[in-house]
């Protein structure tokens, strides 16, 4: 019997777990095991540091639902669904628009409305600005139909499925027409703080950060024949654009609020536009996924696996 020690219990654990038959998961959870072991010798964690670790997840946990999803913000907040979708924009066959964080208040369930209806419903008076811009390839051709999902914070900093599960506001899903252009009312996005009332926010305070998130609108894009595009504009000048807590913004996808606008399809309002390029699909984007997911699908298909394993 081999004597297990800090030094010999790593190469056990990847003995025993030798066996797994797929490639991939043996190799994630062999380089899993590896940096894991390496941390807690590299601190020197104790069994009370261990504990609080656990805890922290178990609060986590809790914390799920189909509203939220702690453990996406839990990501987002280390940095780590940042630099996944980085890895994954150096897949791309050809460079589009850069992609930013789904985020964990994304919802399938969006009501799909006409080209320059309001995502907002109940806006105040002198409040709206107009949303339009461009859907292209990697080249600029133009992507007619392409559909565009958007979703953002209400004028109260927070997002519909915040204040409750079944209501539906400042989100829509659109479609590009012949010359790929989309356009839509809705207000100027604020800048807000993350949920701080739950383990995340208490890690974020603990960590003295600011917790806020620069002013962005989300968006979904997809067509035919080409890759998903996950991405975000923001405000150029929100006082948070380079200190996202969350890791999200860059230069490169920040926008003005601009006053008249010659382009703008919908006269006499201030405007934001936002040009999109789609980088094309390949076999492998098929299959890939993308990072972040609606809270309540995920709630769903954890639910599904405890039948499938009761």
């Amino acid at each position: 019997m081999r004597e297990l020690t800090p030094e010999t219990i790593t190469d056990a654990v990847l003995d025993q777990m030798a066996t797994t038959p797929d490639p991939r998961l043996k190799a994630i959870m062999a380089s899993a095991v590896k940096h894991l072991h390496a941390f807690a010798r590299e601190v020197n964690l104790t069994p009370g540091e261990w504990i609080k670790g656990i805890e922290f997840m178990t609060l986590a946990g809790k914390m799920c639902s189909p509203e939220r999803q702690e453990f996406i913000l839990l990501s987002d907040t280390l940095g780590l669904s940042a630099l996944v979708n980085g890895l994954h924009d150096k897949t791309a066959i050809e460079e589009g628009t850069h992609t930013s964080l789904l985020g964990p208040f994304y919802r399938e369930a969006t009501p799909t409305l006409k080209a320059g209806s309001s995502i907002a419903q109940n806006p105040k008076p002198g409040s709206e600005c107009v949303l339009y811009g461009h859907v292209t390839d990697a080249g600029g051709k133009p992507v007619a139909n392409a559909t565009v999902s958007i979703w953002q914070t209400g004028a109260d900093g927070l997002y519909d499925i915040q204040s409750s599960a079944t209501s539906v506001d400042y989100r829509g899903v659109f479609t590009t027409d012949s010359d790929s252009v989309y356009v839509l009312r809705t207000v100027k996005p604020l800048g807000y703080s993350i949920p701080m009332d739950g383990p995340v926010g208490a890690m974020v305070k603990a960590q003295a950060r600011h917790g806020m998130r620069p002013a962005h609108i989300h968006f979904l894009v997809g067509a035919p024949g080409y890759r998903e595009l996950v991405t975000a504009l923001y405000l150029r000048d929100d006082p948070h654009l380079a200190d996202d807590v969350v890791f999200g913004s860059s230069g490169d996808l920040a926008v003005d609020v601009v006053q008249g606008d010659p382009d703008c399809p919908i006269k006499g309002m201030p405007s934001i536009r936002f040009d999109m390029r789609l980088s094309r699909e390949s076999e492998a984007d098929k299959t890939s996924g993308r990072v972040g997911a609606d809270p309540a699908a995920i709630m769903k298909q954890a639910r599904s696996g405890e039948k499938a394993t009761a």
